[in-house]
Parts: structure tokens; C-alpha cells; sequence
């Protein structure tokens, strides 16, 4: 079965982003091998307004992924190249898993996050976390319900200063 894993870059204090939804503190790293990273996955879960970011900056596909957005209000008729969600989304991840395939990235939106997280869909939580502190901006989890246990499968500190974590969703 696929894994849904939430992969996301974070400040020091913990945001994914900005207060405008900016991402420009975010460090490359050599050490960090991106195209591998994406290889390991084929679809992106994608909450409407990190979409949104990406479509202002004209970048709504992603070569050789199938790109899906969780919106009630986006037409995917203005993007012919994605898949738009809203309402009930749990038949379609279900049957995701289920396929085979790579793993599934959950790339963006903290919402998202949140929501997939309550509802049982995310498997493990991959947080880098870069040497910034940002001060406000959009948190890596809004406020949840119930408190999810984790467990730490991996870590790693670059010269950087980027310090990577996983976890897997216990």
C-alpha cells in the first residue's frame, strides 16, 4: 500500500510559511538531493491556497505527477492539467493507497495537514527544519482535535543548518 507522507520545510518557530504566504527564507542545501526526493513520489495532495501560490508563480503542473487540490471552491475547469477535490475526499485517497504506485507527497497547507491528519490518512510527517526565525506567519498545524502519536524513524543535521525529521504516524 502507498504511503501518504506530509514533506515540508519549516522555520525554526514553526511555520511552513510567511505571513503572506511568502517561502523565500527556505535554504537550498547541496547535500540535499531534490530530484531524488521528488522521485519518490507521482501524486502531490495540494491544499487550494499553497495551489494558489503556485499558480500566481505559473507553475500548476509538475512533469510526470498527477497533481490533485483539495478545494470546495476552485473550478478545475481553469486547470485542465489537475485534479480538484472537494466535499468527501475519503473514497478517493482510499482508493489511492490502494494503487500501485510511488507514495503520495502532501505537499502543501497546513489545513490540508490538519485535515488528513484527523482523519487517518497521513502515514508519516517529514519536517526540515530550516535556521530561521520567522515570527508569524502560517503554522505547520493549525489547531487539531485529538493528539496524534509519533514515532522518529530518521534525522539528520547538513552543515547548513537544516535539520531534517521523520516520523512515522503511530
Amino acid at each position: 500500500m502507498r504511503k501518504i507522507r506530509y514533506s515540508v520545510a519549516m522555520s525554526l518557530d514553526g511555520y511552513i510559511a510567511g505571513p503572506d504566504g511568502d517561502y523565500d527564507w527556505i535554504i537550498s542545501d547541496p547535500e540535499i538531493d531534490f530530484a531524488a526526493m521528488f522521485n519518490q513520489f507521482d501524486i502531490f495532495l495540494i491544499g487550494r491556497k499553497t495551489f494558489e501560490t503556485m499558480a500566481r508563480e505559473g507553475r500548476t503542473e509538475i512533469p510526470g505527477k498527477k497533481i490533485i487540490v483539495f478545494s470546495n471552491t476552485l473550478e478545475g475547469k481553469n486547470y485542465p492539467g489537475i485534479t480538484v477535490v472537494g466535499g468527501n475526499y475519503k473514497p478517493l485517497l482510499t482508493s489511492l493507497r490502494e494503487e500501485s504506485g510511488k507514495d503520495i507527497w502532501l505537499f502543501g497547507g497546513g489545513s490540508l495537514f490538519a485535515s488528513l491528519l484527523e482523519a487517518g490518512f497521513v502515514d508519516s510527517v517529514e519536517v526540515a527544519i530550516a535556521p530561521v526565525l520567522l515570527g508569524a506567519g502560517i503554522p505547520l498545524l493549525p489547531a487539531i482535535t485529538k493528539r496524534t502519536k509519533l514515532q522518529l524513524t530518521g534525522h539528520r543535521i547538513y552543515k547548513t543548518g537544516i535539520v531534517t525529521l521523520n516520523y512515522a504516524v503511530a
